[in-house]
């Protein structure tokens, strides 16, 4: 198998902006593994200030360690290949989340399959939010209302940035947007517990209808999160807090989540994704799968997995939504809040358009 490291740098129609960074463009390592005839994709996002993992890194990591250890190995070896992707570095899950990917894809595409279809699944439509970046009150009710517009029926606001104006920002969106829609809301770490429970309080006070609130504490503070787990009504949703099945033993021990959201950029891929979804499903927790800001090749593997493994609520996979343009040709296609998964081979995509 060769392997090839594309760097690609794809501009966002609109910046986007939580309480831990402000992206205007999308910046990943796309690995693809051809077996000389056909080509696997994957991708590795740079994602600075969650996971650490840099284009630079994923790139050595992948040419350097990954394809060592997989030589010698055939496109047919996908067991083991993927234990030896899992086993060649420590950390560094971006770039062993492209080459699982990619080895998946091509697998899927070795014998004319999709690759949510080579998971197991007949199911090529998945539902996914849509986030409200970080801004006023009044651009927020603005964006929320034209992401109705769009077709989105559950909208993600994120704050964390002051917990007193951040009650007045989510009010103002659902008077703006009205009843029906579904809001939920991504805090990224930024509020103290107390802080925390204030504004949640304040919001189901307030008659907000929040459906779940993301990650409201620091990534560490699992005693935190169980504190503020335990003192709302509201459902609380692990991020940050999980990359492993280690992370979500310790959230299950202690209580400290209703729900986790499995990332392939955290994980490591869809191998240790599914892992992790049926840790959660067996301990009672909800879970979704979610995206760092990804192309349509992160955000097709994460769709394929849905489609396999469904979760119990809408997934947050609008990532590559955001995109001005796809960096490749193929793939998945938006329609309003709907994924839909190419019928072509694997994931669809066919080549670089950058």
């Amino acid at each position: 198998m060769k392997i090839t490291t594309h760097l690609v740098s794809a501009p966002l129609h609109t910046p986007f902006v939580t309480a831990l960074r402000t992206a205007t463009h999308a910046d990943s390592l796309l690995v693809e593994i051809s077996d000389g005839e056909l080509s696997g994709w994957g991708e590795a996002p740079q994602v600075w200030k969650v996971t650490g993992d840099s284009l630079a890194g994923a790139q050595a990591c992948v040419e350097g360690p990954i394809t060592t250890a997989l030589d010698g190995l055939g496109p047919d070896d996908l067991t083991e290949a993927l234990r030896r992707v899992q086993n060649a570095a420590a950390g560094n899950f971006g770039a062993k989340m492209a080459v699982d990917v990619a080895l998946h894809d091509l697998a899927a595409r070795r014998r004319g399959q999709t690759l949510h279809g080579f998971l197991g699944s007949t199911v090529d439509v998945v539902r996914t939010d849509v986030t409200l970046s970080v801004g006023d009150a009044e651009a927020l009710a603005t964006a929320g209302r034209a992401r109705v517009a769009d077709g989105f029926d559950v909208l993600k606001v994120k704050v964390g940035t002051d917990a007193k104006a951040d009650v007045e920002r989510v009010r103002r969106v659902r008077e703006a947007i009205g009843p029906g829609p579904t809001l939920r809301l991504d805090a990224n770490q930024g509020w103290s517990r107390r802080d925390a429970v204030t504004a949640i309080r304040a919001l189901e006070d307030a008659g907000c209808a929040i459906e779940l609130v993301e990650q409201p504490v620091v990534a560490a503070d699992l005693d935190g999160m169980a504190w503020v787990t335990d003192r709302v009504g509201t459902p609380i949703l692990a991020d940050e807090s999980v990359y492993g099945v280690r992370d979500l033993v310790a959230v299950i021990r202690q209580g400290a989540a209703d729900l986790v959201n499995v990332k392939l950029a955290k994980c490591g891929g869809l191998g240790p994704a599914r892992t992790l979804l049926e840790l959660a499903r067996e301990h009672g927790l909800g879970m979704i799968v979610g995206s760092m800001m990804e192309s349509h090749v992160g955000v097709g593997a994460a769709a394929a997995l849905v489609s396999a493994h469904p979760t119990t609520a809408v997934n947050d996979l609008d990532a590559a939504w955001w995109l001005r343009e796809a960096p490749v040709a193929g793939g998945i296609r938006y329609e309003g809040s709907l994924i839909h998964l190419p019928a072509a081979p694997g994931l669809g995509v066919t080549g670089l358009t950058v």
